[in-house]
């Protein structure tokens, strides 16, 4: 197992911790339980189950920096960066690039996508310890995956709103990271059989994780 892998908990849905180089970093947090306070949080887009102000709350402390896109602005309070997709920022010594996340095939009713290109979503590329870490964000599989490189990628699997498991192994066919983690199932949002197909056709080592509390 890549050792950074073991540093980084899994939440549930999109929703992680990243513990390492003595930050607590948290992407999307959501339907948290009694949690760390964060150094640095990363919000991909203004859906509740992604930008939650009561979560982000709870482990929101005076010098927490939080990166996110312009719309979830009003629903925060703090110290906000704001970025958009192809953005490179510094935050506390920790490299964040900032990259597009949307939808090409998933749509709410003929050609209106849950995740539009031109909504200026995002994703996120972290480097802690010598190693990237991406999460996709909310996307499908998207011609700037064909650019991205990073150590471990966090790839959605559920499908309806987001890739299946079979684009997900698509992407990791692009991407090619060193370990691939399924996310965006759990908390009731697609089906936990999906990270086992995943991980049963993907061309790249992938690591499972349980859902922490």
């Amino acid at each position: 197992m890549n050792p950074m892998v073991e540093k980084i908990h899994w939440l549930g849905h999109a929703s992680f911790r990243i513990e390492a180089d003595g930050f607590v970093i948290y992407i999307d947090p959501w339907q948290l339980g009694d949690s760390p306070e964060a150094d640095i949080i990363l919000i991909t887009h203004e859906h509740q189950d992604h930008c939650s102000p009561d979560d982000v709350a709870k482990i929101q402390k005076d010098d927490t920096v939080i990166v996110t896109i312009e719309t979830c602005r009003e629903k925060l309070k703090g110290q906000i960066e704001i970025v958009k997709p192809g953005d490179s920022i510094t935050v506390k010594g920790v490299p964040i690039e900032a990259v597009p996340a949307y939808n090409l095939t998933k749509f709410r009713s003929p050609g209106n996508p849950f995740h539009p290109k031109e909504s200026g979503h995002v994703g996120f590329i972290i480097t802690l310890g010598g190693q990237r870490i991406y999460h996709t964000g909310d996307a499908d599989v998207i011609p700037e995956m064909e650019s991205i490189e990073t150590d471990i990628a966090l790839l959605p699997v559920s499908g309806t709103y987001v890739m299946t498991a079979d684009e997900a192994v698509q992407a990791a066919e692009i991407i090619q990271p060193k370990v691939a983690i399924p996310m965006h199932i759990g908390r009731g949002i697609g089906s936990m059989d999906a990270a086992e197909e995943f991980k049963a056709a993907a061309p790249v080592p992938v690591e499972i994780l349980s859902i922490e509390a």
